[in-house]
């Protein structure tokens, strides 16, 4: 899809630069220095900033002049901008805290490795795909510990240049942790992102940081309270308080459409160890469902019993049927891909993949 598609993100903070006042100087010029070194953490010559600005004179949106940047900080920067820049773009992403302070991970290093080698961005919602290091002296990939990848980390943007894929290299998620290829989804099931949305809870939690994170909206915008509420669990009750009308009117518009895709987590667990250390894995059983997806039934004991990884989109009817439509758009906002079944205009689907593939081919994503 290109790199300047599965950056878009940073590139419009990046941009907002062009809305600023400059200081001193002509615009354009402090514009693309601007621009230049938050792209890519460095500084660029007078040459490059020459041929910056009048790119962005002849295009003022400023994205011919931000790619220049990215392309001309290759050599022989390329090593801080995928080292530093991309690793505190996608560090965010990885935990729930939403913090940039966390060691590089196999969530961080897939999401680098991708826009590295320019493969189509939505693969990492769904794909059979990981990227491990391959420099000297680090230990191997483990399901259980992240010390392959701070190892790589602490080796440094020399040693450990992520631009180069005889460092960073792709490899397939299936071989090289204990997940089946059908039960893997690109970053939703690297360990990363299971040590911080499938640990605990009740898996709602890798569904609405997936939103967050990758179609740049929450829940409480898509709130919904006229979908069909078949697939909210037992453990939301249908009168908190005693009030029905706070489930009708509030916590319904949420989970009818949570509940019908988080569904497809349904197998997943995140095992700790006996003592609890932050050394544990993900695990996947084949037609088990997690007990956590049933806990607390007696909140609503007619409620939705979790049987198997099924899910169904109801957002695709309703107000979020327009889900990244812009305005003067038309139609739905969600792709058809082959995989997904059709039923009352509801895509439906079994397992995390098939759900990566229906959210990575919507418009918002």
């Amino acid at each position: 899809m290109g790199i300047m598609k599965t950056i878009m993100p940073l590139l419009a903070s990046v941009l907002l630069v062009l809305s600023q006042p400059s200081s001193a100087g002509p615009d354009e010029r402090n514009q693309a220095r601007r621009i230049h070194d938050r792209l890519t953490g460095v500084g660029a010559t007078n040459a490059v900033i020459d041929d910056m600005e009048d790119l962005l004179i002849s295009d003022p949106t400023g994205k011919s002049a931000a790619e220049f940047a990215i392309d001309t900080a290759q050599n022989p920067n390329a090593h801080y901008f995928y080292n530093v820049t991309l690793k505190n773009f996608a560090a965010p992403w990885t935990n729930e805290a939403q913090t940039v302070f966390t060691p590089l991970n196999d969530y961080s290093a897939t999401v680098i490795g991708a826009i590295r080698d320019d493969i189509d961005f939505r693969e990492i919602l769904y794909g059979d795909l990981v990227y491990v290091g391959r420099a000297g002296g680090i230990s191997p990939y483990e399901n259980d510990n992240n010390d392959h990848y701070e190892e790589l980390e602490d080796l440094g943007p020399v040693a450990g240049d992520l631009s180069n894929p005889a460092i960073l290299e792709r490899d397939r998620q299936s071989i090289v942790s204990r997940l089946a290829e059908d039960a893997t989804a690109g970053i939703m099931t690297s360990r990363a992102a299971a040590m911080a949305f499938f640990s605990d809870g009740t898996n709602r939690a890798m569904f609405r940081f997936t939103l967050m994170n990758h179609l740049c909206t929450d829940l409480e915008p898509l709130k919904d309270a006229s979908r069909i509420p078949d697939r909210v669990r037992r453990d939301v009750s249908r009168s908190p308080g005693g009030d029905s009308r706070i489930f009708l009117n509030g916590c319904v518009g949420c989970h009818a459409g949570m509940d019908g895709m988080a569904g497809a987590f349904a197998n997943y667990e995140w095992t700790y160890p006996a003592n609890k250390i932050p050394e544990g894995f993900l695990d996947y059983t084949v037609g088990a469902v997690s007990l956590k997806h049933n806990i607390n039934p007696k909140n609503f004991e007619h409620g939705y019993v979790t049987d198997d990884d099924s899910w169904i989109n109801y957002w695709r009817n309703g107000p979020n049927s327009t889900l990244g439509n812009r305005p003067g758009d038309t139609g739905s906002g969600w792709g058809h891909p082959a995989e997904v079944l059709a039923s009352k205009g509801n895509a439906t689907g079994r397992g995390a993949k098939s759900l990566g593939i229906e959210l990575a081919n919507s418009k918002a994503f």
